[in-house]
């Protein structure tokens, strides 16, 4: 086994700056090019070591891609280097989808712009669909995996179950079914090769009185902004309601952006009116254009939860909404990092924990299965009512209402990304090219 080279810490940040600038194409893509970049070209880690974090961030509620630079960077550099690394992997994309926030802000209502996001967004129930394909065929693997699917499906679409109950009782229930059977062990530590272990750092040694200073100093970082913004006054009290609610979602987000974004959504548009359910489409849409986790669709959310609900200027409440969002957002990925990576070896082999994560992951077939529904039912139908049966709710679209055109797009995109495998940033544009023509027709 060739040992792994150790890189300068300008080189570190270097690259990993080139790394968040190419990184499009969602967790798998950004995945696959940190692999690249990191395994075979620089060979800084070698396969196991990589794979061996890897299956770590994917226990981690949270971006995985952005953990999986974090850990990286923490690997090499300590913690200097996993703030640069999980910095720059999420800078880029941040600055951009705030200035897209932006601009949606102040130019939503031209009529060339509204083309842009029509398309854009009927393209957008093709992406999730996509998703929906991939991630059924990884996680689906038996019929309880496929039960748990169902179920969950049922419960947050027709019985209004909140996402976080959906997450807990699905981790439970793969827990107990896993508990004690030795074959979820096996298959936990498959495929595992022994670490190569030179030159291994001292921080990357577990030590309980690194665990207690690290957690105390980011649980500061994390809840001592939070305690200031509830002093915050009046409207700009919206400031704290996001911080909290972005805190709650980064201790949930088990499964990615799409798992998650149906539980947003639902509470971003029918809880706080931060935003309307189109709009939340549109910006998961310019979320996909940018680099990055697509988890940054939150700033989006966050900036015009802050800039129609703050009492202040609409840009600086914007901007102060998406920085408070992005603060929330991703310090508690630090904090998983730094607090567990040195023990990383101790959690990836427990047999139950194997069991509740592959729970956790068909479960989130379930949820995506929602959020295309719901997506779907606010982009192609102009009304939708509500049908009260017992404990479930059902939605009633006014079929009159069908929007041929938005469901045309979006029919040609889902042909082009699961039929022909095509680009996605291809279709995206091409699809808000469509929208433009249509609104100017």
């Amino acid at each position: 086994m060739r040992q792994p080279e150790t890189p300068s810490f300008s080189e570190t940040v270097r690259v990993f700056g080139k790394i968040g600038l190419l990184s499009f194409g969602g967790p798998a893509g950004q995945i696959a090019l940190m692999h690249r970049v990191l395994v075979e070209e620089k060979r800084w880690l070698d396969e196991a070591r990589f794979l061996h974090a890897l299956n770590y961030c994917m226990l981690l509620p949270g971006p995985e891609a952005t953990q999986l630079a974090t850990y990286v960077g923490w690997l090499l550099h300590g913690v200097r280097g996993g703030l640069v690394a999980g910095i720059l992997f999420v800078l880029p994309g941040a600055l951009v989808i705030t200035l897209l926030s932006a601009i949606y802000l102040t130019l939503g209502n031209v009529p060339l712009v509204q083309g842009l996001l029509f398309g854009l967004k009927a393209a957008v129930l093709a992406v999730v669909l996509e998703a929906l394909i991939k991630i059924s065929k990884r996680a689906l693997k038996s019929g309880l995996m496929v039960a748990i699917a169902i179920v969950v499906f049922v419960g947050i679409a027709f019985l209004k179950i909140p996402f976080p109950v959906i997450i807990a009782a699905a981790a439970l229930v793969g827990g107990a079914m896993h508990l004690g059977d030795r074959s979820s062990m096996a298959l936990a530590a498959k495929g595992d090769e022994p670490l190569s272990v030179d030159a291994m750092h001292e921080w990357t040694h577990p030590s309980w009185r690194r665990f207690w200073g690290t957690l105390i100093v980011w649980l500061g970082i994390w809840f001592l902004p939070l305690a200031v913004l509830f002093a915050l006054p009046g409207e700009m009290r919206v400031f704290a309601t996001e911080a909290g609610f972005f805190s709650k979602m980064a201790v949930v987000t088990f499964g990615g952006a799409y798992a998650v974004l149906s539980y947003v959504a639902q509470q971003a548009v029918e809880v706080y009116g931060w935003l309307k359910p189109d709009e939340m489409l549109a910006g998961l849409g310019l979320a996909e254009t940018t680099p990055g986790p697509l988890i940054l669709v939150l700033v989006f959310v966050g900036f015009l939860g802050g800039a129609r609900h703050a009492g202040l200027d609409p840009l600086l409440g914007g901007l102060l909404g998406a920085a408070v969002t992005l603060w929330f957002t991703f310090v508690p990925c630090f904090l998983w990092i730094f607090v567990g990576a040195p023990f990383v070896e101790k959690v990836r082999n427990v047999a139950w924990l194997a069991g509740a994560l592959a729970a956790v992951t068909a479960a989130v077939v379930g949820v995506i299965a929602n959020l295309a529904v719901w997506f779907s039912l606010h982009v192609l139908f102009g009304q939708l009512g509500e049908w009260q049966l017992g404990p479930f709710v059902l939605p009633v679209p006014d079929l009159a209402g069908f929007d041929w055109a938005a469901g045309a797009i979006a029919a040609a995109a889902a042909i082009a990304l699961i039929g022909f495998r095509a680009n996605m940033i291809a279709v995206l544009v091409a699809a808000a090219l469509a929208g433009m023509f249509w609104t100017f027709v």
